[in-house]
């Protein structure tokens, strides 16, 4: 059990999208936020953001949640695209050239705050797994938490 985040149920959902909002406020809008080349090397580099994604597809697919937004899915795309837009988030050498994020999802079945929190966990399990520090999981949190906007739809 990570020390950091020890929720359970609702609370764990409220508390996740709390603290991913708080983040977003104290670094600032995600085109305005700065990492350094230290968070991205926190990640391995793209070959670390490559294992990663390893893991957190698995968690994903593992998670009654999430699962069925993944299963069906082109998963080695997607993981791909992820690297590409988790790197770049981080400042590494990448550019995402995916849709935007309202683009992607939409016609999915419907994604709630719930789904999106899920998500989180499930990242955030990979990041722990690969012992990503605190800090830097952090930072690539604040820049991913405003894209719930665009993800969530009815």
């Amino acid at each position: 059990m990570r020390p950091h985040l020890m929720f359970t149920g609702a609370s764990s959902r409220a508390a996740v999208t709390a603290l991913a909002l708080a983040l977003t406020l104290s670094v600032g809008p995600v085109h305005a936020a700065r990492a350094d080349d230290a968070t991205f090397q926190a990640f391995g580099g793209k070959a670390g953001l490559q294992s990663l994604m390893e893991d957190f597809m698995a968690n994903l697919l593992a998670d009654a949640r999430t699962r069925p937004f993944f299963e069906k899915a082109n998963q080695t795309r997607i993981k791909a695209q992820l690297v590409d837009q988790f790197c770049q988030a981080l400042e590494g050498p990448c550019h995402y050239k995916g849709l935007d994020m309202a683009s992607a999802h939409k016609g999915l079945p419907p994604i709630s705050r719930e789904h999106f929190n899920a998500l989180v966990e499930d990242l955030q399990d990979a990041m722990d797994k690969h012992h990503v520090p605190f800090t830097a999981q952090n930072k690539l949190l604040a820049q991913l938490a405003p894209l719930h906007r665009d993800i969530e739809h009815p």
